[in-house]
């Protein structure tokens, strides 16, 4: 069985009865105690018009972890690149990478991260992503090299930057685009499971090795609360429950603490849909986790999981990640 390395995707989650200053000190406290317990990377995402998510300024809230942490890769679990001028993303992440030389990741993906009202606000043209994503793709390569440097359009920040570039997907269409640029790729299995093993076959059937990434790279993300005992892990999860049943309602307020009976707050159609969507959930104590772990890598053969955690009290989410990582550890002594 594969190896693989552990990170971090954090949605800076807003609580209720918490403000947005307390969910960026606790998602720098996340990044801290990541980084001590040798997660590889920390990642954010980018989401709008969500009371639930609070790194819609993602660039900004990278340079915050950053600055805060000394060693772990920060980066976007992702940029969503029709949002913005892939200029400007080239100059905000060279920035970074300047500022935090070799640490800075770069995911991009096509998806809007919000409603269709609000994404007509950011901009974008619904009837060119298709074509426009794979080209900003490429103008941000072009903007990262040295040979740019002859170019009338020049990211200063940015030129001559290292930045690694990672494809984010739920679909298969970002499984073909992934292979084709010989790009590392991301696959949301913490909300969108359905098309991960296709997916996954996809990209590494169809990959063309690049200079940077000879071989295929896969990150898979899953959503992973652990605790001290199964009990306890599943008590938690009914937060993760509460979330994804408030998108289902289309109800964006801020994160619930735990229910005693998720049963009492749902109805059998919705618990279907929502446990669908979280197919991809290791819930449990140490030994459950491991052997979850356990079952998904032998079918998967990932190269890095990426482990996001709705958990209401902060103590508890930094203790989940602690039992992910003695669970890992476990696996391979």
């Amino acid at each position: 069985m594969k190896k693989f390395e552990l990170s971090v995707l954090d949605l800076a989650p807003v609580k209720q009865n918490k403000t947005i200053h307390d969910t960026f000190n606790d998602s720098l406290e996340l990044a801290r105690f990541a980084e001590q317990l040798n997660y590889k990377r920390f990642w954010l995402a980018e989401h709008h018009n969500m009371a639930s998510i609070a790194s819609s300024a993602t660039s900004v809230l990278i340079g915050y972890i950053a600055n805060g942490t000394k060693e772990i890769r920060v980066g976007s679990g992702g940029i969503m690149l029709p949002n913005h001028s892939s200029l400007v993303i080239a100059e905000q992440f060279g920035t970074l990478e300047s500022l935090f030389p070799g640490r800075i990741d770069l995911g991009v993906g096509r998806a809007p991260g919000t409603d269709g009202l609000t994404a007509k606000a950011l901009g974008r043209n619904p009837m060119i992503i298709n074509e426009q994503f794979p080209r900003q793709i490429q103008e941000l390569q072009r903007y990262f090299s040295v040979e740019n440097a002859d170019s009338l359009v020049r990211a200063i920040p940015g030129e001559g930057c290292d930045i690694p570039i990672y494809v984010l997907g739920s679909s298969t269409d970002s499984a073909w685009l992934a292979a084709e640029m010989g790009l590392p790729y991301a696959f949301a299995g913490h909300f969108a499971p359905d098309m991960m093993v296709h997916a996954f076959q996809i990209y590494r059937e169809n990959y063309k090795p690049s200079e940077k990434f000879p071989e295929p790279y896969i990150i898979a993300c899953v959503n992973g609360i652990a605790a001290e005992t199964d009990d306890e892990a599943k008590k938690l999860a009914t937060t993760l429950y509460q979330a994804f049943l408030n998108i289902i309602r289309n109800d964006r307020k801020p994160y619930s603490p735990p229910v005693n009976d998720i049963d009492d707050v749902w109805n059998p159609m919705e618990k279907a849909h929502v446990m669908r969507m979280l197919h991809y959930s290791f819930i449990g104590d140490e030994e459950t986790i491991k052997n979850q772990l356990l079952n998904f890598q032998e079918a998967f053969q990932v190269d890095e999981l990426m482990i996001t955690a709705h958990i209401y009290e902060q103590e508890a989410r930094l203790k989940s990640y602690e039992i992910f990582k003695n669970a890992v550890d476990g696996m391979f002594g």
